[in-house]
């Protein structure tokens, strides 16, 4: 029998329950009180468990070495960058992930906040609570450019979005699908010059020691004064302080944030009180259909690799390993 707890946000309820009882296997969810982003609470609160369904919580190698009797880290989402996979690779952890179980979810949610952002949310709602009744003109979005930073499953299901939307739609990503560029008619451009041309740019690329902090003070300044960004992607991806300054100086016009560089975000953040950046706590990728996929795969992926199947499809780590036995 296989122990498994569920850290995720959201894991309460599921197909997993069921999937992994009727597999022989027993699924819990932690006290939610406590603070799983410290190391020794989630050391602590996963002792005893073969596999966990893992949230944003992170696992640096002292997690890693704290559990030696942890098999499965599968994680519910596509990333992966809390993860230490060469600590799971030393300790023949196999590290997962669920794809294709939330890219429509979070291209929505992307698109959420670009339509609102560009029609002036949330200053508006703001300022119609207080009384305040302005009349200020936007750029019809229809009219605007998209520009996404990543073309895979996320960002191809945002520019499909919106191309229904009317906007014209460019893309920088040097591994881009061909055949998808090519029968919707995106432009492939360079990151600067997506950055100069765009009214919005939205982020869909994974965090790496590559892509940290790519949105900087330069590539900031590359941007137009009336240019929206969105970020549904990873928080490391953008200097938040680079960002901040940058509203407040005028420099872009807003932000749209589910994802920062500190998870959960602190309050005394800047971001919170500006009246031209909308947040969101790390959801974009959750819908009542994402939900249910995701936590059915990531119970899957657990049951398999039980039974001495490989799910490489899912699998990010322990590459070129063979004979992997629970």
């Amino acid at each position: 029998m296989v122990r498994v707890l569920c850290t995720a946000l959201s894991s309460e309820s599921g197909p997993h329950f069921q999937m992994l009882a009727d597999a022989g296997h027993e699924c819990h969810v932690p006290d939610r009180s406590r603070d799983l982003w410290n190391n020794d609470v989630l050391i602590d609160v996963l002792q005893g468990y073969d596999a966990v369904i893992a949230g944003s919580e992170p696992y640096p190698a002292k997690v890693i070495a704290g559990l030696p009797k942890l098999r499965v880290l599968a994680r519910a989402g596509v990333g992966f960058d809390a993860i230490d996979l060469k600590a799971c690779d030393s300790a023949k952890i196999v590290v997962a992930t669920t794809p294709g179980c939330n890219h429509h979810a979070v291209a929505e949610h992307a698109i959420a906040m670009l339509m609102a952002l560009g029609r002036g949310f949330p200053a508006l709602d703001q300022e119609t609570r207080r009384g305040e009744w302005k009349r200020v003109s936007y750029p019809r979005i229809s009219e605007c450019t998209l520009g996404l930073v990543g073309l895979g499953r996320i960002g191809q299901a945002t520019a499909t979005r919106g191309i229904g939307l009317g906007m014209k739609v460019i893309a920088y990503d040097p591994y881009a699908p061909a055949d998808f560029v090519k029968k919707h008619g995106i432009t492939l451009v360079s990151l600067e010059e997506l950055l100069k041309q765009s009214d919005f740019v939205s982020l869909h690329s994974p965090s790496t020691p590559e892509t940290k902090h790519m949105i900087n003070d330069k590539t900031l300044g590359l941007m137009k004064q009336s240019a929206v960004i969105i970020n549904t992607a990873r928080g490391p991806l953008i200097d938040e302080n680079a960002l901040i300054h940058a509203l407040q100086t005028g420099r872009i016009r807003a932000a749209g944030l589910d994802v920062f560089e500190i998870e959960p975000l602190p309050l005394s953040s800047p971001l919170i009180g500006m009246p031209n950046v909308l947040l969101a706590p790390h959801v974009a990728g959750l819908d009542h259909e994402s939900h249910n996929a995701t936590w059915a795969l990531g119970a899957e992926i657990i049951i398999k690799l039980h039974k001495g199947e490989w799910p490489a499809e899912c699998v990010q780590n322990l590459k070129g390993v063979t004979g992997w036995k629970w």
